[in-house]
């Protein structure tokens, strides 16, 4: 069965992830928290028992919560049959309504908000909500898009034409480079997403590149730590959402340039660009918020 355009609308059924403080922990190495930030100290991101300072976790952290989360069906479960191979993460984007706490557990309920028919390939778009089992109450929504190629041609809405975000033909007002790991991709992956691509070279000879490359949420993560720094003087209550579009795979070991710019729009919003080692853009049409 090809795309399920029926699917539109529907969603997966509940499903649970439980994380600690060493999971937090993980995370922000995997994203490079404690690596010389060129920023500011990120003590309280990567320790549990440094004097003086709590521990306090990374914002886009939750965007873990669609790779761990058990115990339920996905709604991408619904859209049909397609090879796994073929999909591409496209965008991101995580809306926090409070901090994510050093320990807890979340249900996380997804539903499919589009499907958009490309010609090559097939977008599908999904939105996530989850709620903290503690009060039962929103801890953070998450909604992403895929590309799914050669899944296109079934006649269906091409979607809209997106132009946010646009970044400024202006030098940006704040610019901060981070030097990725060569074993970055080793690391990030204990965080949840262990596919192959990131880690075994005869995948990603498949794929066409010289060597397994960096996760796309990886980079999102450094973006993140970027933002938090620049923007929120690293405090997670201040940051608000954040999201961008996937346009270049990153390999480890290059630098990553996040390019911000600010003012363009109304007060405690930015856009931002990530930008690999040779210039080229890596993560596109970036939006932030902040308090």
């Amino acid at each position: 069965m090809p795309i399920n355009i029926e699917a539109l609308g529907s969603k997966g059924t509940p499903r649970s992830w439980a994380w600690n403080s060493k999971d937090a922990l993980l995370y922000a190495l995997g994203v490079g928290a404690g690596m010389a930030d060129p920023v500011g100290s990120e003590l309280e991101f990567t320790t549990e028992n440094t004097m003086g300072v709590d521990q306090k976790v990374l914002p886009t952290f939750g965007v873990l919560a669609g790779f761990n989360a058990t115990g339920g069906k996905s709604a991408m479960s619904n859209a049909g049959t397609y090879d796994p191979r073929m999909l591409v993460h496209g965008e991101q984007g995580i809306r926090l309504y409070r901090q994510i706490p050093v320990e807890g557990e979340i249900t996380l309920v997804d539903e499919i908000t589009g499907i958009y028919d490309k010609g090559k390939g097939a977008v599908i778009s999904t939105k996530a909500v989850a709620t903290l089992k503690a009060d039962d109450q929103p801890l953070f929504e998450l909604t992403s898009s895929v590309f799914i190629v050669g899944e296109g041609g079934f006649g269906g809405d091409r979607g809209p034409a997106d132009v946010s975000n646009k970044a400024p033909e202006r030098e940006p007002d704040i610019s901060v480079t981070y030097q990725t790991r060569e074993d970055q991709a080793l690391l990030y992956r204990l965080s949840g997403d262990r596919n192959p691509l990131h880690s075994d070279k005869k995948f990603s000879d498949v794929g066409g590149f010289p060597r397994p490359i960096l996760h796309g949420l990886c980079t999102y993560g450094f973006t993140g730590r970027a933002l938090l720094a620049s923007l929120c003087d690293n405090d997670p209550a201040r940051f608000k959402a954040m999201e961008g579009r996937f346009s270049s795979p990153v390999l480890p070991g290059e630098t990553l340039t996040i390019r911000i710019w600010t003012g363009e729009g109304a007060d405690g919003t930015a856009i931002f660009q990530t930008v690999g080692g040779d210039g080229r853009v890596v993560l596109n049409n970036g939006g932030f918020e902040f308090g």
